[in-house]
């Protein structure tokens, strides 16, 4: 009797999990010591533009008090930025300082660094081949764009 084929969520999930553990292994090494995982989710909102701190929750699919607690972190350690809105001065902006553009580069090149020992398994072609294909599966229900990253739970 042949084993069951392992169900493509539980691949993924250990392969998204190799993924973040090899960065955070590499990021120390790198000089960045004080990152915690959830940082990732934030630093990904906050890539191409400031966002109202407000909006963060419904973006990152969690509480608004840890939320809160998260930047709280990430301004203590100099990743992003907290200010009033310009457009209500009730709110609370959210975005990357220079630190956290830079952070970002660097988790970048650490996640290029990872791509290419997957590439030395697979090769560089099937390594193209799966990211067309999970960026076609990904972005079908979304109108062509890839949904955001949220936090899990």
């Amino acid at each position: 009797m042949s084993e069951p084929e392992v169900p493509l969520a539980r691949l993924f999930a250990l392969g998204y999990r190799a993924l973040v553990d090899g960065l955070h292994d590499e990021l120390p090494r790198r000089g960045w010591t004080d990152v915690r995982p959830a940082f990732g989710f934030v630093l990904l909102a906050l890539r191409d533009t400031p966002v109202l701190l407000r909006d963060l929750p419904a973006t990152l699919g969690t509480s608004k008090q840890a939320v809160s607690k998260l930047v709280d972190a990430m301004v203590a350690v100099g990743y992003v930025e907290r200010d009033a809105d310009p457009g209500d001065a009730r709110g609370k902006r959210v975005q990357l300082s220079d630190r956290g553009r830079q952070l970002l580069t660097a988790v970048e090149e650490v996640y290029a660094d990872l791509e290419r020992t997957w590439a030395a398994v697979l090769g560089e072609e099937r390594l193209a081949g799966l990211r067309a294909d999970l960026t076609a599966v990904l972005s079908s229900t979304t109108g062509g764009r890839l949904p955001p990253v949220r936090a899990v739970g």
